[in-house]
This record gives structure tokens, sequence and C-alpha cells, in this order.
């Protein structure tokens, strides 16, 4: 799967309980097409006790989101992307802006 939104990034989330909320991507997970977009989707998890983790309990942390429901931001406004070549060089651009990202 060819993704154009790479670790990084600023998006918007477009779809989805969470729509309207922006964010950092932290991680890509290719094999499924979802990613991980920071202070997006959280979802509590329950730990046991463990070496790391003596006392326990409940930590939040990020749930991944299909890509599909995100945006790319270029200077706050979400654009799709695009990617061509210059000078031997594949480049992403904004669709909205021709601006190369």
């Amino acid at each position: 799967m060819k993704l154009k939104i790479k670790t990084g990034d600023t998006v918007r989330v477009i779809a989805g309980d969470h729509k309207g909320e922006e964010g950092r991507v932290s991680k890509i997970i290719t094999a499924k097409g979802r990613v991980i977009v920071e202070g997006v989707n959280m979802v509590s998890k329950h730990t046991k006790p463990s070496a790391q983790n003596p006392q326990g309990g409940i930590e939040k942390m990020e749930a991944p989101i299909n890509i599909s429901n995100i945006m790319l931001l270029v200077d706050g406004v979400p654009t799709r992307v695009g990617v061509r070549t210059e000078d031997g060089k594949k480049i992403r651009f904004s669709k909205k802006t021709d601006k190369a990202i």
C-alpha cells in the first residue's frame, strides 16, 4: 500500500468520532492502512502489575485510525497530496496550492 502521509506530518481528522481534531502522525501501520495521531482517539488500557510497572492501573494511549479518515494540513489548511518528479527526485505537493511540501 502506497501512502502519501509520513511520520511527523500534521493532520486533521475528517471523519469519525474525532472529526475536526488535529495532531502529528507518530506511527504508520502500512499493513493495515492505519495511523496513530498524537492526542486523537485516546483509549484506556488496563495494565496488570509487572516488574516495569509495579503499580499497574489504567493508562491512556492513542489507538490507530484509518488513513482515509485523515487529511494533511499545509499552512493550517487541509489538502490532498500529489507526487511529481522534479530534477529526477520525487516530491510531494499540495493539490490545493500546488506548493511543494
